[in-house]
């Protein structure tokens, strides 16, 4: 039963006007890291860029960690010299939110391929794109074009015996933006737990 949440999840999901659109230029933002530099999409001009939507908490993403399928993903771009961000913008009243330092512990013990995990608490970054799941994931290409947004893959359940099995999006797109091309599938369903946004 709980594999089927996907859809009731996204329905409890916050209204709000994302300004990220797929072939438009991708939001920019400023925000703090888990070590509290602050890190911007601008420092990273002419590199491909993947966002990940992160939340510890919620059972969809430890679909993609527990199975390795997630780090498998960030490494696979990293090595190809993808900038990988993760985004967490679980606000601080959340049950299941997470201080800085005890994401960054969590990040390490998963042995986590990304370049840098960003704190939103304040959802200002999520909100800017639409984000509204977690896992929810973009890719922005060189020109700095919004160039793939939504589902990890498409498998929408937290089994993780059903990664085996999926078609991972994010590596299609990556595939498609590292080769020059249009991304085939540009946009697809994001599934997961809604994004806990505070309600300013």
């Amino acid at each position: 039963m709980k594999f089927m949440l996907s859809a009731l999840m996204l329905a409890a999901a916050p209204a709000f006007a994302a300004t990220a659109v797929v072939g438009q230029p991708a939001p920019a933002f400023s925000v703090t890291d888990v070590s509290g530099k602050a890190v911007s999409l601008a420092d990273f001009k002419g590199k491909t860029v993947v966002l990940e939507w992160v939340n510890p908490g919620c059972p969809y993403v430890r679909k993609h960690y527990d199975s390795a399928n997630m780090q498998a993903t960030q490494k696979g771009a990293v090595d190809k010299g993808v900038v990988w961000l993760a985004v967490n913008s679980t606000h601080s009243g959340a049950g299941d939110y997470k201080k800085p330092a005890d994401m960054a512990a969590w990040m390490q013990q998963q042995k986590a391929a990304a370049t840098h995990t960003l704190m939103d608490s304040d959802g200002k970054v999520g909100r800017a794109y639409g984000a509204r799941t977690t896992p929810h994931m973009y890719v922005i290409d060189t020109k700095g074009t919004l160039a793939y947004a939504g589902g990890i893959d498409d498998k929408a359940t937290a089994n993780p015996a059903d990664v085996k099995t999926a078609k991972n999006h994010v590596n299609a797109a990556l595939g498609d933006v590292l080769a020059g091309k249009p991304v085939a599938q540009a946009t697809t369903r994001p599934y997961g737990c809604s994004v806990k946004y505070s309600d300013g």
